[in-house]
C-alpha cells in the first residue's frame, strides 16, 4: 500500500528535523521526504496543522497474556496502543506463569504476529520471579527477548542482581529494574506522608524506592552493567539518578505521566484507582520528575499500562490491586501537562518516546528518514478529547484521569507501512 502525508509538520528527534514537509510511504518503507511531493498514493492524508512523529514506542506495558486474558490479551493490548499512537511496545514478564523461559518468549512473539503493532517481549531476569536464581538469559536472548525484567518485584538479593547486570552485559541489553525495598514499603497503599495519616492508611516512604535505586546504581557502576531504572516517582530517586550519569554511570530511567500529572492527594479523589506502586507522590515530587525529564535526567516516558478488571479495582482500596491504564491517555497528557503548562518543546518530549527508549532496547524504530521503517504517528496537539470509559477502547478501564478534558488526539497511527488506527 501507499502513503503519502501531506503538509504536516514533521519532527524526527534523532536528526533534529522540524519542518513542514511531506512523506511518501510504500510497503513498509519511507521512500521520499520532501515539500509539495506530487506522487500518487492509495491512500492521501492531509496533516495539516498537525504533527507527524515516529511510531511512539512504550517500553514498559502489560498485556496479561499468558494466564490473565480477562485482564487483556496480547492482540487486544496491541490494539489499544495503535489507538493511542503506539507503534511498538515491550510487554513485561509478570504474567502467569511468568515469561522465563525460551517456549514463552517465542509465545509472545507468535501471538503478536496477529496484532497490528510490533511487540518485543522482556523476559524474566530471575527463574519464577522468584528473585533466587538468574534466568537462563542466553536461551531467552536467543529467543527473541530484548531485555531481562522482575517487574512487579524487586530484585532483592544483591547478589543475584550483580549477577544478572553481568550477564545481560554479554548480550548488551539491559536489566530493567522495579526499585522497591519491600521492607520498607511494608505493606503499604500509598504514599507515606500527610495524605496517608489523613486517610488512614498504611504509607510506602520515599526509601523505599531510593534506597535500592542507589543499590543497583553502584551495581551498575562496579559491573559496567546495562541497568535501566523503571517509574521513578521521588524527588530523591531524580537525584541519585542525576549524580550517576555525572559520574558516567551506565543508567537509564523512565517515569510515567501519572507522576508528573498527578500528586497523593489523588488519592482521597479516587481511591483504588489512583492505587499504584511506585505510588503517586507530593508536589514535590512531581516537579522534581518535571525537572528531570527537562535536563534530561530521564530518558523515557512509558507508560506501566496496567489493565484490572472492575470488581477487582472497585474493591476497598487496601484490598484493590496497583496499577491503571496508561497508553490511551499518554499522548494527551504529555501534550497538555509538559507542552502546554511547562513549556517542554515537542522535540524534547517526543524523543522520550521515540528514538531514546528504541536506543535502550536496541530496536531500529522511533525514527523518520527515508529507506527508513515506515512507522508513524500523526496528532493533532489542539484537539480536546474527554476521557471517559467510552473513550477507552481497553478491556479493564482502571484510570484515574476518566473525566478529565485533555489536549491532544492520535489522528491515525501507521506502522509497517499499514494504517493500524484512523480517528
Amino acid at each position: 500500500m501507499s502513503i503519502l502525508i501531506k503538509n504536516g509538520t514533521v519532527i524526527d528527534p534523532k536528526s533534529g528535523m522540524e519542518e513542514k514537509t511531506d512523506i511518501y510511504i510504500e510497503n513498509s518503507i519511507i521512500l521520499k521526504i520532501g515539500k509539495n511531493l506530487n506522487i500518487k498514493a492509495a491512500k492521501i492524508i492531509d496533516a495539516e496543522h498537525k504533527l507527524v512523529v515516529p511510531g511512539l514506542i512504550d517500553i514498559h506495558v502489560h498485556f496479561r497474556e499468558p494466564g490473565q486474558e480477562g485482564k487483556e490479551t496480547i492482540l487486544g493490548g496491541s490494539i489499544v496502543a495503535a489507538k493511542s499512537g503506539f507503534t511498538s511496545v515491550c510487554t513485561m514478564a509478570n504474567t502467569t506463569p511468568p515469561i522465563d523461559n525460551q517456549a514463552l518468549v517465542k509465545f509472545i512473539k507468535l501471538e503478536a504476529e496477529k496484532g497490528p503493532i510490533n511487540i518485543y517481549p522482556v523476559a524474566a531476569v530471575t527463574k519464577g520471579l522468584n528473585g533466587e536464581e538468574i534466568s537462563e538469559m542466553g536461551e531467552l536472548y536467543a529467543a527473541g527477548a530484548v531485555g531481562f525484567s522482575d517487574d512487579g518485584k524487586p530484585v532483592t538479593n544483591a547478589l543475584v542482581m550483580k549477577r544478572a547486570l553481568e550477564y545481560a552485559k554479554m548480550f548488551n541489553v539491559p536489566v530493567i529494574a522495579h526499585e522497591e525495598d519491600p521492607m520498607l514499603s511494608d505493606s503499604g497503599i500509598m504514599n507515606q506522608g500527610e495524605q496517608s495519616v489523613l486517610l488512614g492508611l498504611r504509607g510506602i516512604p520515599s526509601e523505599s524506592e531510593e534506597t535500592m535505586i542507589a543499590r543497583d546504581v553502584l551495581l551498575a557502576k562496579s559491573t559496567n552493567g546495562r541497568l535501566h531504572v523503571q517509574h521513578i516517582s521521588t524527588s530523591g530517586s531524580v537525584q541519585i539518578i542525576r549524580e550517576a550519569k555525572n559520574k558516567g554511570t551506565n543508567v537509564t530511567v523512565e517515569t510515567c505521566p501519572h507522576y508528573f500529572t498527578l500528586t497523593d492527594k489523588s488519592v482521597s479523589e479516587h481511591l483504588s484507582m489512583a492505587k499504584m506502586n511506585p505510588p503517586l507522590r507530593t508536589e514535590k515530587d512531581r516537579l522534581a520528575i518535571i525537572e528531570g525529564l527537562r535536563d534530561g535526567t530521564i530518558d523515557v516516558i512509558a507508560t506501566d499500562h496496567a489493565p484490572h478488571q472492575a470488581q477487582e479495582k472497585k474493591q476497598e482500596i487496601e484490598y484493590a490491586p496497583f496499577g491503571i491504564v496508561g497508553l490511551e491517555t499518554a499522548v494527551p497528557l504529555v501534550i497538555t501537562v509538559l507542552v502546554n503548562e511547562n513549556k517542554f518543546s515537542y522535540m524534547d518530549v517526543f524523543r522520550k518516546m521515540t528514538i531514546r527508549p528504541a536506543e535502550i532496547m536496541g530496536l531500529n524504530r522511533g525514527y523518520i528518514a527515508e529507506n527508513g521503517p515506515a512507522d508513524i504517528t500523526v496528532i493533532d496537539p489542539e484537539k480536546e478529547i474527554h476521557v471517559t470509559e467510552d473513550f477507552l477502547i481497553s478491556k479493564c478501564k482502571n484510570s484515574p484521569f476518566i473525566g478529565m478534558k485533555l489536549k491532544g488526539s492520535v489522528d491515525f497511527t501507521i506502522c509497517g507501512g499499514k494504517i493500524v488506527y484512523g480517528n
